[in-house]
This record gives C-alpha cells, sequence and structure tokens, in this order.
C-alpha cells in the first residue's frame, strides 16, 4: 500500500468516525438550544456566520447564502422579530445597513456551543491521560492546520 493509499484510508476511516459519533450524539442529546430555537435553516446560517463574523452587510450575507438580498431581508426581520440580531447603519458608508447579534443571539449561539462542548467533554472523561495527551497533540496539529488553510483562502479586503 504507498503512502497516498493509507492517508485516504485514514482520511476516511476518520471521517467516517466523526460521522457515528455525530449520530451518537444526535440520538442521546439532552434538549438542546439549537433545537429548542425554531430557527429555519436559512435563519440558523445567518445567526452562525454573524457569530463568527460579528456584523455583516445584507449584501455579504447574500452571497454567504447564494440568495438574493430580498431573501436575505425578509430572514433578517424575523431574526430581529425574535430578538436575535439588530440592525445598525456601517459607520464607514451611511447607505449601508450592519447587521449584528444582539445579546440574545450571542446568548443562542454559545449555549449551541456549549452544548456540544459538554457532550465532547463528557466523552473525553472516559479516556485515558495518555489517549488525553495524545489527542490533545493531535487536535492541536489539527487546529494549525485549519488556521492555515483558512488564511490561504480568506478573501483579500
Amino acid at each position: 500500500m504507498s503512502v497516498n493509499d493509507e492517508r485516504d484510508r485514514l482520511i476516511d476511516q476518520i471521517g467516517e468516525i466523526q460521522r457515528d459519533l455525530g449520530r451518537l450524539f444526535a440520538h442521546h442529546r439532552a434538549p438542546s438550544p439549537l433545537f429548542d430555537s425554531n430557527l429555519t435553516m436559512r435563519q440558523l446560517k445567518v445567526v452562525m456566520i454573524l457569530s463568527f463574523q460579528h456584523s455583516a452587510s445584507g449584501q455579504d450575507l447574500a452571497h454567504h447564502l447564494g440568495v438574493s438580498l430580498a431573501t436575505v431581508t425578509g430572514i433578517v426581520d424575523r431574526l430581529v422579530g425574535h430578538g436575535l440580531v439588530t440592525r445598525r447603519e456601517d459607520p464607514h458608508d451611511r447607505r449601508v445597513r450592519r447587521v449584528e447579534l444582539s445579546p440574545a443571539g450571542r446568548t443562542l449561539t454559545e449555549q449551541i456551543a456549549d452544548a456540544g462542548l459538554a457532550d465532547f467533554r463528557r466523552l473525553l472523561q472516559h479516556l485515558d491521560t495518555p489517549t488525553l495527551r495524545d489527542l490533545s497533540n493531535a487536535m492541536n496539529k489539527i487546529q494549525a492546520a485549519a488556521t492555515t488553510l483558512h488564511t490561504e483562502h480568506a478573501p483579500q479586503r
């Protein structure tokens, strides 16, 4: 078996394990803020985009979602109604309205992240210390690779 074949096999195996873990967590999960939020998938995407970007214009959101500006306006209107986002004037261009998470929106994204982290922490409690050390080293390498990948593909502004 060539090195490339082994790498491909290992990547496939890791992907399957990740999928299986996701199914297990979903099947045995206590009530989650994600499922209790009553948001549509597009609304959730906007909330998650804003949790990473802090604010975005309607054009930015339309581009990320692959929808029209009119569609984004409706999505944002509903999120404003839920109290999860706010609109404000762009300080650099008064014609542009920026959308950002409200305190309730930030709380929701933190609760979603914390729920997933709690499941992961419960799983990690079942591993011995040498395995946790190995996993920590591997996760540090994954994070470094993700940072490199993100930097290479980040849009130039």
